[in-house]
């Protein structure tokens, strides 16, 4: 049996004979209105295209739909186009389409690399920094043992950063860590409403977002109402069911603000821009661990690069080139 397939990593002529999930079929057509096929498959480490499966070869790919576990045996090449390079992966023999009651379509998505139990160490240790006690209620509330269930298997996005099993807690982390440091180099901020407001920001992703066959996709509630709404629906639920409100209603609309205007600014998804200093610090903290994940993501995708340059192609997620300085500062 192949040992473990890291995609990311494959080069021009390495074999390929592994079980991947379809993450995308694409039907299309020839100029001459001759059919062909490509396929797009992954597994825990990304993400590969194939070359066109052409019209006199599509019985190759019957019943390799959008999330079904395929047994894919092929070549990778390098395929040039308008004078770029992406690698491919060339099937060289009929897809095989496995049972769907074998296998779970979430061991084949990405996942974060470290483990949930490490994560959530980190996360718990943010938490116990937080020491006024309505704000400790609140978080003891949200984050029931049920919710971190759902919790640690959230993509923080459905594409683009963080979007892994995991993403989220791991976004959320880095938010804490970040808006607790800033707040401390500000003096004034208050760190306790920081960090509470860090860990609670991304919460209503947890019901905007699901993970399945599919991949990471939208929920119907995800797409009508968005993850910012949301978050401050379920944090008001989940207060809610405790009878007795552990803080104030003042505090609690400070709260609802941090979470309503952590993406900033109207056009980024915020209804209300942020009014607070700690509000604005965690939507600084919040754009900060996107923003440094979307450089990790271009530095690590190898069809972003052409072989010894130092300026990528230019990153949809970061809308530019990016720079792999050539020298150490050792």
């Amino acid at each position: 049996m192949p040992g473990p397939l890291h995609l990311p990593t494959l080069a021009p002529g390495d074999r390929v004979q592994h079980e991947l999930l379809v993450r995308a079929r694409e039907e299309k057509s020839t100029k001459d209105g001759k059919p062909y096929v490509v396929l797009t498959v992954g597994n825990r480490s990304g993400s590969i295209r194939c070359d066109n499966i052409w019209m006199e070869k599509l019985e190759w790919v019957a019943g390799a739909e959008r999330g079904r576990v395929v047994q894919v045996v092929g070549d990778v090449k390098l395929s040039q186009y308008n004078g770029s390079a992406e690698r491919k992966l060339a099937v060289t023999a009929p897809v095989r389409v496995l049972p769907d009651d074998q296998f779970r379509a979430e061991d084949f998505l990405p996942h974060v690399d470290e483990p949930a139990e490490r994560l959530w160490e980190k996360f718990d240790r943010a938490r116990a920094r937080v020491e006024a006690a309505p704000l400790r209620a609140v978080l003891d509330a949200v984050f029931d043992d049920a919710f971190r269930v759902q919790f640690e298997r959230t993509p923080g996005s459905t594409k683009g950063h963080h979007a892994k099993v995991g993403g989220l807690l791991q976004h959320t982390i880095e938010v804490a860590n970040i808006a607790l440091t800033s707040a401390k180099a500000v003096r004034k901020a208050n760190p306790d409403l920081v960090v509470a407001g860090a860990l609670l920001h991304d919460v209503g992703k947890v019901e905007a977002y699901d993970v399945g066959p599919q991949g990471f996709t939208a929920t119907p509630c995800g797409l009508l109402v968005g993850h910012v709404v949301l978050g401050v629906l379920l944090v008001e639920r989940k207060l809610q069911a405790l009878g007795e409100p552990p803080c104030s209603e003042g505090q609690l609309l400070e709260l609802r603000h941090m979470i309503l205007s952590h993406h900033g600014k109207l056009e980024f998804g915020s209804p209300v821009q942020p009014m607070t200093l700690e509000a604005q610090i965690v939507h600084h903290a919040d754009d900060a661990s996107a923003k440094a994940t979307d450089f990790l993501d271009a530095f690590e995708d190898e069809d972003l690069w052409a072989e010894g340059g130092d300026f990528s192609k230019r990153s949809w997620q970061l809308s530019r080139q990016v720079w792999r300085r050539p020298h150490g500062w050792d």
